[in-house]
């Protein structure tokens, strides 16, 4: 009898840890009643171009609708990396809603990505390529990290502690993000492709689709093939879903909660950017919510993810 006892204690007491440190579950839905407000940018970009929210909600949505191959890719780009393609889905929505109008063809972000191999592109500001540029002193905090996450991460960290709205060796460098300044020669601000990407997102997801999808590491000194990647949806489609796993992942492992259940919040940091950032700071405030005896703080959707969970009935009947 004593054979078995020691094994079955130590199933039982594994069992417990694991439901002692398990992720508490985000549930479907929103937590606003409302829709939060919509940036004053998105509506003016809407107003300018002669459309309204509504109207391009309902033409992405077509796209998806009527494009079986591509809602074929979503799902398998979905399994590739273990989470919902409504997750894909919602990021899609989202973009398409509230950034630029989905073009009504797939086959149009084709032509677009091969466009890009033709084009001179670089990442640079003010002549200084980003390559040149992070391997400056204040960069050298980054020099051991081997992961593309971490690595670009711990330069945007760098970027906005040490020259973002300052005035370093007389450069005087914009207030703005750092995959607007040094990533986006088109047009600052905006963002490419079916997933409506920023190159630096591609970049730190880099070894991840790496690792899972097998394809070739993105390199920041050959800019026209990033933006050829954003923009052809055989390939972005794994970025896309590579972003999204590294929200829910993070959320897990640094602020406890399991988000899989929620394209509206994933949907958000999909947004918003910056996922292990936001974790930590959700968990920093639900630690001093419980040291003074107030319940956790659940993550919540923005304007763009409050859309996802409100239209997630019409998604779901898409796949």
């Amino acid at each position: 009898m004593k054979k078995f006892f020691l094994p079955l204690f130590l199933a039982v007491f594994a069992a417990g840890i694991v439901a002692a440190s398990a992720a508490t579950l985000v549930p479907p839905g929103n937590r606003n009643a409302e829709q939060p407000p919509i940036p004053g940018a998105s509506t003016h970009r809407t107003q300018a171009t002669n459309t309204t929210f509504q109207a391009k909600y309902r033409k992405v949505y077509a796209l998806l609708a009527n494009d079986a191959k591509l809602r074929g890719k979503i799902k398998q780009a979905a399994a590739t990396y273990g989470i919902s393609p409504l997750h894909i889905a919602g990021a899609i929505v989202g973009e398409h809603t509230y950034n630029v109008d989905a073009y009504d063809r797939l086959q149009t972000y084709y032509v677009k990505a091969i466009s890009y191999l033709s084009s001179r592109l670089t990442f640079a500001y003010g002549g200084e390529d980003i390559s040149d540029f992070v391997r400056r002193p204040q960069f050298a905090p980054c020099a051991g990290k081997s992961d593309s996450y971490a690595l670009w991460t711990c330069r945007e960290r760098v970027w906005n502690s040490a020259f973002r709205g300052k005035t370093v060796g007389g450069t005087s460098f914009p207030d703005n993000r750092f995959g607007a300044v040094f990533f986006q020669p088109y047009y600052a601000g905006q963002t490419f492709g079916l997933g409506q990407l920023n190159p630096l997102t591609a970049l730190q997801m880099s070894d991840l689709v790496h690792k899972v999808s097998g394809l070739p590491r993105l390199d920041v000194g050959d800019p026209n093939q990033v933006y050829k990647t954003i923009m052809d949806p055989d390939l972005t489609l794994n970025y896309v879903a590579a972003t999204l796993k590294k929200s829910i992942d993070a959320y897990r492992t640094i602020a406890g909660f399991d988000i899989s259940q929620n394209p509206g919040i994933t949907a958000t940091l999909y947004n918003v950017g910056n996922p292990d950032q936001r974790a930590y700071a959700l968990k920093a405030e639900n630690d001093k919510r419980r040291a003074a005896g107030e319940p956790e703080k659940l993550p919540e959707e923005n304007y763009y993810g409050w859309l996802v969970n409100d239209k997630l009935t019409e998604l779901q009947a898409l796949f």
